[in-house]
């Protein structure tokens, strides 16, 4: 039997317990999250599920070389000394980056083109032609991780980060990544049974995301429609046809139906022409229906599900004077009419939420991007 591969699932601040529970669900090993990421390990079988399966994590890395590095020197000979072609051929792009902290060699960029010298050397020298860059979107993407004098050198199994699923061609103007949407899909704990319920969806990627999950659809299926997939699949070694099972035993999971009801509203006109077409871009349109509408206008059917929604929180999209008034009465309708929900609000902006004037039930520190928010849970009695 082949010993485990080590694999490094990266993700934001945050949510690594979510990437942990979704790796325990292909049963990874050795799951270890660390602030970041997640360790795990398993075979290649597990590096295929992990991509096509995982909603939160934001690319999968394979560690192949670990060293010590003091010198620019000293990475370049490291580097020279990996088998390259093993991973890549001479017809293929090839692009690094690399972080550096705490280590002699600080300067990123300058690591990242000793780097990419190593392995294209190393091809001129056993050829006599060498590969060509390709920083945008290359065959084979190489990660250097230099902390403390220490390089752990690793394949970029994802390609292009997870969170691009392929489905939103268009954003509004200030989208959340899918994969930070699934997160919070994951943290309302929304039993498919009830309403879900946006109202104020923006280009409905939360809404997108809840479908997915309630319909048990592998969000990397969406990528399988795109020309170059996953990194792993311009590999020398990628197994077609272990591959191809993997996408055959997801696609027959998928659910046809889902028995809650899915509902995305937002003001703006344009907002909702562009959530439907992400979601018929998903394959969701028979699934969530969007209409426009104001959120103070909310009356909800029923007592039961759930309500989301990632107001506007003045970095990006308006001062905060103009936006107490709409906490406030988003509060008020919250009150009024929506007894027998659960209501989360996602802000980075902790003094208008104080505006929704009710008490929260639990509090969630995720990130967009580099702003610290707040997933606040309010149970509507």
């Amino acid at each position: 039997m082949r010993p485990p591969i080590r694999f490094f699932a990266t993700a934001a601040k945050g949510i690594e317990s979510i990437v942990a529970k979704e790796l325990k669900g292909i049963d990874a090993q050795n799951i270890q999250p660390i602030s970041g990421g997640v360790h795990f390990e398993g075979s290649m079988e597990t590096l295929y599920r992990a991509n096509l399966w995982l909603r939160t994590a934001n690319r999968v890395l394979m560690p192949i070389a670990e060293f010590s590095c003091t010198t620019p020197q000293t990475l370049y000979d490291n580097v020279r000394q990996i088998r390259w072609h093993d991973w890549m051929g001479l017809e293929q792009t090839l692009a690094v980056d690399c972080n550096c902290r705490d280590s002699q060699i600080n300067h990123s960029h300058y690591a990242a083109l000793k780097i990419k010298d190593a392995i294209v050397d190393q091809f001129r020298d056993q050829t006599g032609r060498r590969p060509n860059v390709d920083v945008r979107s290359p065959d084979l993407r190489v990660n250097a991780y230099i902390v403390k004098d220490r390089c752990v050198l690793s394949l970029d199994t994802s390609g292009d980060r997870l969170h691009l699923r392929g489905y939103r061609r268009q954003a509004g103007e200030a989208p959340l990544r899918e994969t930070l949407a699934a997160a919070i899909v994951e943290l309302v704990e929304w039993d498919s049974e009830g309403m879900f319920i946006d109202p104020m969806c923006g280009s409905g990627t939360i809404l997108i995301e809840a479908a997915l999950k309630a319909m048990n659809y592998a969000p990397g299926l969406l990528r399988c429609r795109r020309t170059k997939g996953f990194g792993f699949q311009r590999w020398p070694g990628f197994d077609r046809k272990l591959w191809g099972k993997l996408v055959d035993e997801a696609k027959a999971q998928i659910r046809e139906k889902i028995p809650g009801r899915l509902l995305g509203h937002d003001l703006s006109k344009n907002a909702i022409q562009i959530a439907s077409q992400n979601a018929k871009e998903a394959g969701l349109e028979k699934q969530i229906r969007f209409s426009r509408g104001n959120v103070l206008n909310l009356t909800p059917r029923g007592n039961k599900g759930v309500i989301v929604c990632n107001p506007p929180y003045g970095e990006r999209l308006g001062e905060l004077d103009e936006l107490k008034s709409l906490y406030k009465s988003f509060g008020d309708v919250l009150k009024q009419r929506c007894t027998g929900y659960t209501a989360y609000l996602f802000t980075g902006n902790l003094k208008l939420a104080k505006f929704i004037g009710l008490r929260t039930a639990r509090r969630l520190i995720l990130y967009n991007g580099p702003i610290e928010c707040r997933l606040l849970k309010y149970e509507l009695f």
